[in-house]
């Protein structure tokens, strides 16, 4: 049975859950907690529930203290066969009290992990049924295509819901898996994601490393821990997006700090140093207005996707080497004020070399459009960007969604003109360039770049209402944030 194939069979189990009224979100989540269960007694990792889990021990305990320790005595005893073993009321009840107790009792990424977990099911032969298929899976495949995989799967099919609304958390894997191809981590590099979702840009960049390295069997042991330990971190939000990230890099042999939290407070201050930044910042929600409360970005704004910027091109060392892909919507490109002095600032600071016009389509928000920009941080903080490339994978292309998924071939011709010794030599109209002269005169705009098509007749050439339509409520959910910010500090000054 192939990864796909039990994804597939995963995947068909939220119909036990629809009476119980789960959604998609929700399911996932719960398998989240299943699938860990499961996984960690086909890896014979069953120990590390109890790692760290020490009983108080003396003749005149509290009654507090005997309380734990039966806690305890229930995670140091715990088994799947044991939890699969049980029936009705009794296999729920042990399933919530195991939910509630790895978080309160375990250490390390099991208590993250299961750190305010909870159930969602409330029909005790609904979880019999689910424990019971997941454990007539096809392990032994699962295992030998990866577990990794199977879970990136199935956060892939989750995201292909626009009911579960995950899409906002996951990019797609060909788009990550270029830029990190373009971005190329080294051994030894610290590589970071500000808005890790869950955490499908450093996997791949940790998997860009293994390949390289024959699986880090080319390294020297010291090196080989710190691609395990140490060079791949992020930091998330939202806790149920959180807690999928950690399941994942426990699934890939990847134990770097995932910080829960938010990078543009003041917690973000101390994100800082690192060598490769990959990231795609939320977008197009409802909060994406609200002001950050960090107070060391140079440019206050009340734009979330600005303030990420102005994050990820500080957070980069001087090495001259430091480097940063990162996915940001148009407005980002043209807005003016703070947005002009933030894109001048970026450019002095760094070398801003390539910009890639995204298709449409392709995330959850189907009326917001995007770009990548690709940087170099400066070994110092003016002059770095001489020119900047823009490549035009918008126009003339075909409609992306469930049934036209973006694929790895659609950026071929993008990679060559990226990586081509000499760009001016490249015969492809998609490929052109701007000086920093002409994007000053254009108020240090790079909303560049995109081509025409001459040979569409004139009639065809009228946008999709469709997709005008999604783009005119992108722009409208974007201006209510911007009023709703303008009103909560009002409020604050009056609260003064």
């Amino acid at each position: 049975m192939t990864t796909q194939e039990i994804v597939s069979k995963l995947w068909n189990l939220c119909n036990v859950l629809r009476d119980d009224g789960i959604t998609y979100h929700q399911y996932v989540t719960e398998l989240t907690y299943l699938l860990f269960l499961k996984m960690s007694a086909e890896t014979d990792n069953e120990k590390r529930f109890s790692e760290g889990v020490a009983l108080a021990e003396g003749d005149s305990l509290t009654p507090e203290q005997e309380a734990e320790n039966a806690e305890k005595r229930l995670v140091l005893s715990y088994s799947w066969e044991t939890l699969r073993g049980k029936s009705g009321l009794e296999q729920y009840n042990y399933y919530k009290d195991i939910l509630r107790l790895f978080g309160k009792h375990c250490t390390g990424r099991v208590r993250e992990i299961y750190q305010g977990a909870a159930t969602n099911i409330d029909e005790p032969k609904n979880l019999a049924k689910i424990i019971s298929s997941i454990d007539a899976l096809d392990w032994f495949s699962a295992r030998e295509e990866g577990l990794g995989n199977l879970y990136e799967g199935l956060l892939a099919k989750n995201a292909e819901e626009k009911k579960s609304g995950a899409g906002q958390y996951f990019t797609p894997r060909p788009l990550i898996t270029s830029l990190v191809r373009l971005t190329k981590p080294q051994p030894g590099e610290r590589c970071n994601d500000p808005a890790c979702g869950t955490f499908g840009f450093m996997i791949a960049a940790s998997q860009y490393v293994k390949d390289h390295t024959d699986n880090f069997f080319t390294l020297d042991a010291e090196t080989a821990a710190f691609e395990r330990g140490d060079a791949f971190t992020g930091c998330e939000l939202v806790h149920d997006a959180h807690r999928l990230a950690l399941m994942n890099a426990m699934l890939h042999d990847m134990q770097g700090e995932i910080l829960l939290g938010d990078t543009l407070s003041n917690l973000g201050k101390e994100m800082k140093g690192y060598d490769v930044v990959l990231t795609n910042p939320p977008f197009g929600t409802k909060k994406g207005g609200e002001r950050a409360i960090r107070d060391d970005l140079t440019f206050s704004t009340s734009n979330k996707q600005l303030n990420f910027l102005q994050h990820i091109y500080r957070s980069l060392n001087a090495s001259g080497k430091a480097r940063a892909a990162v996915v940001l919507p148009d407005n980002v490109l043209f807005a003016d004020g703070d947005g002009e002095r933030i894109r001048a600032d970026l450019m002095d600071k760094c070398n801003l070399h390539t910009v890639l016009r995204l298709p449409t389509g392709i995330f959850y928000a189907q009326g917001v459009k995007t770009n990548v920009l690709f940087f170099t941080r400066g070994a110092s903080d003016k002059g770095n960007t001489r020119e900047v490339w823009f490549y035009d994978l918008r126009t003339n292309m075909p409609s992306f969604g469930k049934t036209n998924p973006l694929k790895a071939e659609h950026f071929a011709g993008f990679e060559a003109a990226f990586e081509a010794p000499d760009r001016r030599a490249v015969q492809d109209e998609r490929l052109s360039v701007f000086s920093r002269e002409q994007i000053a005169e254009r108020g240090n705009s790079l909303d560049l770049g995109l081509i025409r098509d001459e040979s569409v007749v004139e009639y065809a050439e009228l946008p999709d209402p469709v997709e005008s339509g999604e783009e005119a409520i992108a722009q409208l959910e974007e201006a209510l944030d911007l009023l709703k910010s303008v009103v909560n500090e009002l409020k604050s000054l009056r609260a003064q």
